[in-house]
């Protein structure tokens, strides 16, 4: 018995040394976003690209070179986790190997108001939007 206690406890002490070296867009994409306080967030930060419905078709999209993503696209956006969207909204488009065209927002936005837009583009895969 005395020897499960300590595998259990060196395995929580493993993971606490671990936790703090997590990424942050990974320990913030857990946290649940709030889709209308997203909105907010879309329509400032977001809409001159990807629209005010989500499919990519912004007035700012006319002149790029890579078309922004489509986030009513649901074939397509359920092979992207939420992480990498955190990661990609956080840090930029390079960040994750995508388009450099696609700002960093890690400088503007908190790390709730990301999650919060992500809710935002889950609902345009869902129709809910």
């Amino acid at each position: 018995m005395t020897k499960k206690y300590f595998f259990f406890f060196a395995i929580m002490l493993s993971l606490l040394w671990f936790l703090p070296t997590v990424p942050d867009f990974v320990r913030a994409a857990g946290k649940p976003g709030n889709a209308q306080a997203g909105m907010e967030v879309h329509k400032r930060q977001c809409v001159r690209c990807h629209g005010e419905t989500g499919k990519g078709d912004g007035p700012g999209s006319a002149v790029l070179k890579t078309k922004p993503a489509d986030w009513t696209d649901a074939a397509r956006m359920s092979g992207v986790s939420e992480a990498e969207m955190f990661q990609v909204i956080k840090d930029g488009g390079t960040a994750a190997g995508k388009s450099k065209l696609m700002p960093a927002f890690g400088a503007k936005l908190k790390d709730q108001e990301i999650s919060d837009v992500i809710a935002v583009i889950k609902s345009f895969q869902n129709g809910k939007r």
